[in-house]
């Protein structure tokens, strides 16, 4: 009985050995795993941060492009009005002279018909003076909303072409 008892010591001590380099094997494979995932995960992190740290400077050059459009905007509507503000003088200026010019017409004598004819004359040239001052006046009010306009779409499109990256 002694054999059979130490047959089966044997034969448990063997099962043991072979569970114990089993679960051995299972704790290195374990550790691998561990050691793999965790490169993963730091190349992942890695790679979100440098994700992050590229859309926040992207981020930031199209909000510092999209001021640069707003300031450059603003900077022309400031010439633009002042300009119209200059413009707008010289057109009362030309306004007066035409006018004046409306007024000094007339054709002073004594020949009745001669006058009528100059008194038809002063009122055809009170209505085109009248014309050319409405004419100017809207015409300069035109210029102003088109370069207002115009402004405003250079604007946005300095600011849409900030939104693409540069090549």
């Amino acid at each position: 009985m002694k054999s059979w008892a130490i047959r089966v010591a044997v034969l448990l001590a063997l099962l043991a050995s072979y569970w114990g380099v089993y679960q051995h094997g299972r704790s290195v494979e374990r550790a691998e795993a561990a050691a793999a995932s965790a490169k993963r995960d730091s190349g992942d992190r890695l790679a979100e941060v440098i994700g992050e740290r590229g859309a926040r400077q992207e981020e930031q050059r199209r909000a510092q492009a999209q001021e640069e459009a707003r300031a450059n905007a603003q900077e022309e509507r400031t010439i633009a009005v002042l300009g119209a503000a200059g413009a707008d003088p010289a057109g009362q200026r030309v306004r007066g002279d035409a006018a004046n010019f409306a007024a000094a017409v007339s054709c002073p004598g004594t020949d009745t018909a001669a006058v009528a004819r100059g008194q038809a004359a002063t009122r055809a040239a009170m209505v085109l003076s009248d014309l050319f001052a409405r004419a100017d006046a809207r015409a300069g009010e035109l210029a102003k909303a088109y370069d207002l306009a115009r402004i405003a779409g250079q604007q946005c499109e300095r600011e849409r072409d900030s939104l693409t990256p540069p090549s």
